[in-house]
């Protein structure tokens, strides 16, 4: 599993870093579990999320374009249905959320994954805009 992982990350990050000259990658990893503050996935029933905060290590200098993937569940699926969302937002030059849902009477003892955010480096020239 870790080394399929390895190798979809691997084609993902060549893939956008051979787009522009400048570009930057930075990636990482994301976990949360009923030990981690505030969580609430493994309890209730209904809608429940929960929002993990991403700072990248150096600033990109623009909104990069963001990859988020799952890469482990812990939830008891022998009484109810697996059920969940992972999705990103509030992207800036940075950081961004993750943000994990689940629904009706889903319980998420834990849920992690990676993440690659890829956009212009710090350092690569700011280009104008063009007026429309």
């Amino acid at each position: 599993m870790k080394l399929m992982h390895f190798f979809v990350s691997a084609i993902m990050i060549l893939t956008f870093a051979g787009i522009m000259n400048a570009q930057a990658v930075q990636s990482g990893k994301f976990e949360a579990s009923s030990s981690t503050s505030d969580y609430t996935l493994d309890k209730g029933t209904g809608d429940r999320s929960y929002t993990i905060q991403v700072k990248f290590n150096t600033p990109f200098a623009s909104k990069p374009d963001i990859i988020v993937s799952p890469g482990q569940i812990d939830a008891n699926t022998k009484e109810t249905n697996l059920r969940y969302k992972i999705s990103y937002n509030g992207v800036n030059a940075n950081g961004f959320s993750i943000v994990v849902n689940t629904w009706n009477d889903t319980k998420l003892f834990s849920v992690g994954g990676s993440w690659i955010a890829v956009g212009a480096g710090a350092d690569a020239p700011k280009m104008a805009k063009k007026k429309k």
